[in-house]
């Protein structure tokens, strides 16, 4: 016995390892899709913000240079050549609109004013900001490298006087400001035009070169790097792109202008955190249930150490007395028949409970209409209205009978049994489970609409039992409509190869169909259900030879169908 009790305990030991080991690789996995999922839309949300925040500065930027072009005073220093005041009119101008920079240039493309004032005399005439603008009577978009890194965005306009050409406005929009707020917000951010050359990035190393080059530069890795990296692969699903040699999320989104793309790139540091919080505290659990193993294991040692040592006193003492050997042999089967009783106590009393939990879900409905009727009864009795009182007791007799035939029948889930079996009109079941359930139908002001054949259906069950199945059933479509405007319950009964009875509601459906018949599964609040009535429901039918099935209607709702073999007349001549 102390043999198979240490493997017994060594046994649990390795299922609590293997347990853990499944626990914590399926939190992880669930909870790294569900992080990632969640960062994933915060990234697109900001995606969604940076796209706003630069069609905003371009639409802002790109009507300046028509509001300057047809400024009196600009038209006027070019034609008359006096540049005194401009730079400062411009100056002005750009503080009043936020524009990075504003150059006026003359007919042969000289900057003549400018709000930084080191600009002037620069000669731009080959410039093709210069060049598209006298050739276009509408104000141009112009992307152009800066030597010193970066690119300019430019708006370009011809300033005329009187159809005459006399220069070219040059207006910068400021989005180099936006690299410098995205990189307090995200890892890495890059806008491509059209080709796919990164214009704007929060990495200045990636400006002018395709984003996949981009992303290939990338420092070479050192041992610690490479093996969080392939640690990081191994725990979690492949990421989308390596940023600096670290793995990172992707997300794009188009901006509407000139084809133009924004990408963000998002670590999975705040991702992996939370997921190591929560695996951190499922291992000490685990550690703490093993190290309780283990300290029990110890234990027993310990206590079958003393015992050893006693048995050794008692056999030094027994070998002179055969008679003690005997005793001592008899005591031992006494404790065996003790332990096998108090096994066998244990057995009923886990049977007890299961059936206490069955009884109280079977007897709650009664139990509710019980108290239905007898406040109506005291209110019949009240206003002296006896003979309808004494109808509202005798259902309320009915439905004592009726709780006394379930206690009954309950005990079929240990032992089957088919002595109650006789032929019921499946009609008849129907109607008695609806009175049944009259109370909370119109305490609910649920519409129920059936439609029943004319003849009769007939099956051999048991009575109270197939209106059991009906009446839990009739119940969970009630409970599914209660957040519906108006609720509706459909019962149909169809007889063909078998009696098809169909019970429909019009509520929010079933959300997982492969774990409805469980026993102890539920989708109710606490205190409404305990998970055994379509448990229970689908091991009634299947004792009558039937099957309970259920689905999601098409239209919204659920629908539940009980399928018994119809009683033929060859079957009810042979019963």
């Amino acid at each position: 016995m102390a043999a198979r009790g240490r493997w017994i305990l060594r046994v649990v030991a390795l299922s609590v390892i293997l347990i853990a080991s499944a626990v914590i690789w399926y939190t992880n996995a669930f909870l790294t899709e569900s992080f990632t999922e969640s960062t994933r839309g915060r990234a697109e949300v900001r995606l969604a913000l940076y796209t706003g925040n630069i069609l905003t500065e371009l639409q802002r930027t790109s009507v300046v240079p028509l509001l300057l072009a047809r400024d009196p005073s600009l038209s006027g220093s070019l034609m008359a050549g006096d540049f005194s005041m401009t730079s400062q009119k411009l100056i002005s101008a750009q503080a009043e609109i936020g524009a990075a920079s504003i150059q006026l240039l003359d007919i042969d493309g000289r900057t003549v004013a400018a709000t930084d004032r080191n600009k002037i005399g620069i000669n731009l005439g080959q410039k093709p900001q210069f060049v598209d603008a006298l050739r276009a009577k509408d104000t141009i978009f112009t992307v152009a490298a800066r030597e010193s890194g970066g690119y300019d965005f430019t708006y370009s306009r011809a300033v005329q006087v009187d159809g005459k050409t006399v220069g070219v406005i040059l207006v910068s929009a400021e989005l180099s400001k936006f690299e410098r707020g995205w990189g307090g917000f995200a890892d890495a951010v890059a806008v491509t035009d059209s080709s796919g050359i990164v214009i704007l990035a929060t990495e200045p190393r990636w400006r002018g070169k395709p984003l996949e080059e981009a992303l290939a530069l990338r420092p070479a890795q050192t041992a610690i790097g490479r093996a969080v990296r392939a640690t990081f692969d191994w725990a979690n699903s492949p990421p989308d792109a390596y940023v600096k040699g670290e793995a990172v999320m992707r997300n794009e989104a188009r901006v509407p202008f000139r084809g133009w793309r924004i990408v963000s790139f998002t670590t999975f540091d705040s991702i992996r955190e939370r997921v190591n919080a929560v695996l951190s505290l499922e291992i000490m659990g685990f550690a703490l249930l093993l190290a309780a193993a283990f300290w029990f294991l110890s234990r027993q040692a310990r206590n079958e150490t003393a015992v050893f040592r006693r048995e050794s006193a008692e056999l030094r003492q027994l070998n002179a007395r055969l008679q003690r050997e005997i005793a001592e042999r008899e005591k031992v089967q006494k404790d065996l028949a003790v332990a096998e009783q108090t096994l066998a106590q244990s057995s009923k009393l886990a049977a007890l409970g299961e059936m206490s939990a069955a009884v109280s879900h079977e007897l709650n409905q009664p139990l509710a209409a019980m108290k239905t009727y007898l406040a109506g009864a005291r209110l019949l009795l009240q206003r002296r209205r006896a003979e309808e009182a004494l109808s509202s007791f005798q259902r309320i007799d009915d439905l004592i009978e009726r709780m006394g035939a379930i206690t009954r029948q309950l005990k079929s889930y240990a032992r089957k049994g088919g002595e109650a079996f006789e032929p019921i009109d499946v009609r008849a079941s129907v109607s008695s489970a609806l009175s049944m359930m009259e109370p909370t139908l119109r305490s609910g002001k649920v519409r129920i609409t059936h439609t029943l054949p004319r003849g009769p259906v007939m099956v051999m069950a048991d009575r109270i039992r197939l209106e059991q199945v009906l009446i839990n059933l009739l119940r969970n479509a009630v409970d599914a409509t209660k957040d519906v405007a108006e609720p509706q319950v459909e019962i149909l009964l169809t007889a063909g190869e078998t009696a098809t009875l169909s019970v429909r509601d019009n509520g929010h459906g079933i959300t997982e169909l492969d774990n409805l018949f469980e026993p102890f599964y539920t989708t109710k609040k606490p205190g409404d259900g305990v998970g055994l009535g379509l448990a229970i429901s689908s091991g009634i039918v299947n004792d009558l030879g039937g099957r309970l099935t259920a689905r999601n209607a098409p239209g919204g709702g659920a629908v539940f169908e009980v399928q018994l073999p119809i009683l033929q007349d060859r079957t009810r001549a042979a019963e």
